[in-house]
């Protein structure tokens, strides 16, 4: 008889509520991050090993579990030791390839820069509404809380809750253009 969990692995990330920073581990499907933080089948998420950090203190340990469930929605981004871990996205249509789109995402609490895989000409009404999955990647991001600079992650592959953007900015060579949600 297969196990259930041959098509799981262990990953590593830190995930990023509006207060807490938890670093820990958790059971992924093979598909990647993505597909297990925007199934609509589960709200909550199990973490293992999993240590805790208020964001205004990231070094000082709180808190460390066995295990640590997380409500998906009340995270902002989860931040990935490899791309290829988030899995895969839409894929591009074959009348558009993915293009790559520097920007700045921000929050009351973070702000994230990196480059967003696109299909076609961006838009930011179907960046920020197209579909019902609530995280989308942003690759080789870099993210730091407003209000306390010391908390700063770079990372192949974050995965942010669209839910939560304030602000979206395209950062070009001459200007940004500047959507607020």
């Amino acid at each position: 008889m297969t196990s259930p969990n041959l098509a799981h692995r262990l990953l590593s990330a830190d995930f990023l509520t509006l207060v807490y920073r938890v670093v820990g581990r958790m059971m992924v499907p093979a598909v990647g991050m993505l597909a297990m933080l925007n199934d609509p089948a589960s709200s909550f998420m199990e973490v293992v090993d999993a240590k805790l950090a208020p964001i205004h203190m990231p070094t000082k340990l709180v808190g460390e579990y066995e295990i640590l469930d997380l409500v998906k929605s009340g995270l902002f981004a989860v931040c990935l030791a490899r791309r290829e871990d988030a899995g895969t996205q839409v894929p591009a249509s074959s009348t558009h390839k993915a293009v790559k789109y520097p920007i700045r995402v921000a929050t009351p609490v973070y702000q994230l820069e990196g480059t967003l895989e696109w299909s076609g000409r961006f838009d930011f009404e179907a960046v920020m509404h197209a579909g019902s999955a609530a995280f989308m990647p942003l690759y080789n991001a870099t993210l730091t809380a407003i209000l306390f600079p010391q908390l700063r992650i770079q990372s192949p592959a974050v995965l942010f809750n669209r839910r939560q953007v304030d602000l979206l900015a395209v950062i070009t060579d001459d200007k940004q253009v500047l959507s607020i949600a």
